[in-house]
């Protein structure tokens, strides 16, 4: 293994000594709980666990109870001798009723089963999605490093620009350089200082997508510890097969189509238990209260009729489909079809995970090296440029020469930033591959 230490060490921009300065880790740490799409995700497990709950509670019966008033008058039917009358009555009837389902074709215990696993599944979910805000935090952050850093690159190419154009303004008041040179260097300072204007604006539009992503007030300050962050390029022997079978359990991804296959195939056996015959149990009890409001009838004591009116029953309900326009057979096949893509799409998943493990791997060493080549190349360029500024001093290389070695140097400088800023986002994401959480 090889390794290769570089250290970032840049100055902070828009802060105080009283504020507090966010790492990478906090930043990635206060996106996965504060992230607009992780707060919806838990009120999903909210939802999830009423309808586990509502699935739940089908398997106990359903009991009602039932109250009904009525007032008569008129020509009306004497409850007692069955012949009609020319009186007012009042009468009111209580019940309490009971229904259970003894067999249903499986459908309440696979809803339930379904419901359960859907539950499972938003919670995995909610991990999914906190994943996601870190990464999207880890990259808003690396671009914030990367244009700090590119400012104080650019600040040190306009600092080179002033000074050459102070010495071209000097060389030509004592003969040695004409019109035209200090035209040139005052064009390259102009270039210069455009360029570093360009970086600022591009730090604060990073800031703000850094603040996007991790969800953060508008109206707090937000410091980014931008000071000593060391980056350690490795060129390591892992094993991209041994981190897949390892990702396959921890992965969120997978796992979600995992729990889809699941739901589709429980959703699959309850559209099967349609097609079956159902078997209820049902049970009541009830009485009634009658009086007249009219004539000399003596009504008899509400509590003696309550006592003898009152009945119950006991039955069983057999119910078999036969045909129902094919709405059950229909739905079985929708439900079949459901589970069949559902597998389809957890192969894909795990085929797309192998191949974003592979590419991560593969551009994390890629990269190591690149900023090994790219560490010798930036030395050489700089040794070249500090030599050049020699024979421009000396009137033994033109200003356009001295440009285009100063622009050679700087942009090796920041082509290798862009190289380290990238193995960082790689290696953080073949880290999270193995099952490392992604922040402290």
């Amino acid at each position: 293994m090889r390794k290769i230490f570089t250290t970032i060490s840049v100055a902070l921009a828009f802060t105080t000594s009283a504020q507090e300065l966010w790492s990478l880790e906090q930043c990635m740490a206060y996106a996965a709980d504060h992230a607009s799409s992780v707060i919806q995700a838990r009120w999903d497990v909210a939802s999830a666990t009423a309808t586990r709950n509502e699935a739940l509670a089908d398997f106990f019966p359903s009991i009602s109870a039932q109250i009904g008033t009525q007032f008569s008058w008129g020509r009306n039917i004497d409850p007692e001798t069955n012949t009609y009358n020319n009186i007012t009555t009042f009468n009111n009837g209580y019940g309490i009723y009971a229904s259970f389902t003894l067999f249903d074709g499986g459908v309440t215990l696979n809803r339930y089963r379904q419901a359960r696993n859907e539950r499972k599944r938003y919670l995995n979910a909610v991990e999914m999605k906190r994943d996601d805000s870190a990464l999207a935090a880890m990259m808003a952050f690396a671009d914030v490093l990367y244009y700090q850093n590119s400012i104080k690159i650019a600040e040190d190419k306009l600092t080179q620009s002033e000074g050459m154009l102070t010495l071209t303004k000097a060389q030509e008041e004592l003969g040695l350089k004409g019109i035209p040179e200090v035209v040139e260097a005052e064009a390259n300072v102009a270039s210069d200082r455009y360029s570093l204007v360009h970086q600022q604006n591009l730090f604060a539009q990073s800031m703000l997508t850094l603040r996007s992503a991790m969800n953060y007030p508008a109206d707090q300050s937000l410091s980014i510890d931008t000071v000593n962050h060391t980056i350690i390029e490795m060129i390591a022997n892992d094993s991209p097969e041994s981190i897949y079978l390892s990702a396959l359990a921890t992965n969120h991804k997978v796992l979600n189509a995992q729990m889809q296959v699941k739901s589709s195939k429980y959703s699959f056996n309850a559209a099967k238990g349609y097609l079956m015959p159902n078997l209820s149990l049902n049970a009541g009890i009830s009485t009634s209260y009658f009086k007249s409001l009219s004539g000399d009838y003596t009504t008899p004591l509400f509590g003696e009729q309550f006592r003898n009116n009152m009945g119950e029953y006991i039955s069983a309900t057999l119910s078999i489909p036969i045909f129902n326009g094919l709405s059950n057979i229909s739905g079985k096949n929708r439900a079949k079809y459901a589970y069949e893509q559902a597998k389809e799409l957890l192969s894909e998943q795990q085929r797309r995970l192998h191949d974003d493990i592979v590419a991560a791997i593969m551009d994390r060493d890629g990269y190591a090296m690149e900023i090994k080549s790219l560490k010798i190349k930036v030395e050489a360029d700089a040794e070249a440029y500090r030599l050049n500024t020699r024979k421009y001093e000396e009137g033994l290389l033109s200003l356009i020469d001295l440009q285009l070695s100063a622009n050679t140097y700087y942009s090796s400088r920041v082509e290798l930033l862009q190289k380290q800023m990238l193995y960082l986002l790689k290696d953080k994401l073949v880290e999270y591959y193995k099952g490392n959480k992604l922040w402290m």
